[in-house]
């Protein structure tokens, strides 16, 4: 692979930004990824051309480098055993529970640890061939947390970027992780390292410090360099943002907006539809939605035939055994809610475990009068930004979870706690009884907010500070 083109900017994350289909004939094609990191990412791809380094998706896909919408696709081959241990054992039953606040309890295992650092090394190996002299590399997201590092140890030429997607936590449960520090060396390789949050970035300093005493200035830590000097790494928050401009030309479509129509038509014209689009994960707060909601069904504060809930949760690592638990409890409540309270006509709950296109996605945005994000923990939810993205109208209600990153900017929202059932349901009833003129004011302002704040601004805030912040090392 020595003769592969080298590229000026390269994004590294688990997952190429595309699916691989075999159609029915048995044509093999591949297909756009839903998702929020392929749609953030995509115009910065589309201007710069550059590489994106991931996996294919499927176990043991050794294919060759190839062009797809503007960018040259580099995949990363992984066994069947790899895929159990670094991405559904590490990243998935290790960090995601760990960094969400041990919602559900971590395992530590440590030939899951291994096949990490394994995997880390391959992709920092793909990412330096591909990467001509002096280049861009982005790193994307928990997975990848080593790569830096042994990107720098490879090629110190780079200037290497981090962003985590997800919730870096308090020093309290980080410090679990028997691999802490490891994992801390290998983020440090970056010279820039974003999150989601403020607290997160002052977590991750405040854990810096704990382990290494370095010195830390907001947003600066100071690293020693090996050579008697230090580099500069900068730590802080860049909240990601959705593609604002493709959501509303969406919305905009006669027929997208015919959908929506159809959908609250086949709902039976409820005079509240609210909507809940989530991946199935306990992080989500999905039973604590569905709680509030039943309990205001039981006491008679919303009716069915007057209210609907709509409950978008899309599979997701369904072999992952607290995931396949959680599918289990979510249908037996859906299905208690319905048995109890459905009508012949009327569903209490129009429950969906699936996916769908942007397009059926942005016509359940028009639909739904409400829109529940009742998250326990989550780095950002686009899912809340895309809602306010739609309402061309000005109208609608959010409630969202103060635990979601998006909180920090979406201040016009009903903001909840969603362990507060009590709570959760005092919001849900003020949303559903908000007259015209708050839910217009209310809208207005997150509109402006998101509009203002869109993704490509997210990746030129974060791309401009990675470009200054190469030049702030220590001279040699």
């Amino acid at each position: 692979m020595t003769d592969l083109p080298h590229y000026d900017f390269v994004v590294v994350s688990n997952r190429l930004p595309v699916d691989r289909v075999i159609d029915a004939d048995g044509t093999e094609r591949w297909q756009r990824s839903p998702g929020g990191l392929v749609t953030a990412l995509e115009p910065v791809m589309r201007a710069s051309h550059g590489a994106w380094v991931g996996w294919a998706g499927q176990p043991d896909l050794d294919l060759a480098p190839f062009d797809s919408d503007d960018a040259t696709l580099v995949p990363v081959p992984l066994s069947p055993l790899e895929i159990e241990y670094y991405y559904e054992g590490f990243s998935n039953d290790t960090l995601w529970p760990l960094y969400h606040d041990v919602i559900a309890s971590p395992s530590f295992h440590r030939e899951w640890w291994e096949a990490y650092v394994e995997v880390n090394q391959r992709f920092a190996d793909a990412s330096a061939r591909v990467a001509a002299p002096g280049a861009t590399v982005w790193v994307q997201d928990y997975q990848l947390q080593l790569v830096p590092r042994m990107l720098r140890e490879q090629r110190p030429d780079l200037t290497i970027g981090f962003f985590n997607h997800i919730p870096f936590p308090p020093y309290g449960i980080y410090a679990q992780l028997p691999w802490r520090k490891q994992v801390i060396e290998g983020l440090l390789g970056a010279d820039v390292i974003g999150f989601q949050r403020v607290a997160d970035a002052g977590n991750f300093s405040r854990a810096v410090r704990r382990l290494f005493g370095y010195a830390t200035r907001t947003p600066e830590i100071r690293v020693p360099d090996g050579l008697g000097g230090h580099r500069s790494v900068i730590a802080k928050a860049f909240p990601i943002s959705i593609d604002v401009e493709s959501f509303e030309q969406i919305a905009r479509r006669p027929e997208v907006q015919q959908r929506a129509q159809q959908i609250r038509d086949d709902l039976g014209n409820p005079s509240t539809i609210m909507l809940g689009v989530d991946r199935l994960d306990y992080t989500k707060g999905i039973r604590h939605r569905l709680k509030a909601f039943g309990e205001l069904l039981g006491d008679g504060t919303l009716a069915v035939g007057d209210a609907v809930l709509v409950q978008v949760a899309s599979p997701s690592r369904e072999r992952v055994a607290a995931y396949m638990q959680l599918r289990d409890e979510i249908e037996l409540t859906v299905g208690r809610l319905n048995g109890q309270y459905a009508t012949i006509s009327h569903s209490a709950v129009a429950y969906l475990h699936h996916g769908y296109p942007r397009e059926e996605m942005v016509a359940l945005y028009l639909a739904a009068d409400v829109m529940l994000v009742t998250a326990l923990r989550d780095g950002m939810n686009l899912v809340a930004k895309e809602y306010v993205a739609c309402q061309l109208d000005e109208d609608g209600v959010l409630v969202l979870s103060e635990f979601a990153g998006a909180a920090d900017e979406l201040k016009n929202a009903l903001l909840v706690n969603p362990h507060d059932i009590d709570g959760l349901k005092e919001a849900i009833v003020a949303a559903v009884r908000m007259p015209q003129r708050e839910r217009t004011t209310r809208m207005r302002a997150l509109r402006r907010r998101v509009r203002d704040n869109d993704v490509a601004r997210w990746s030129a805030t974060f791309l401009d500070t990675l470009r200054h912040a190469n030049h702030h090392s220590d001279a040699r």
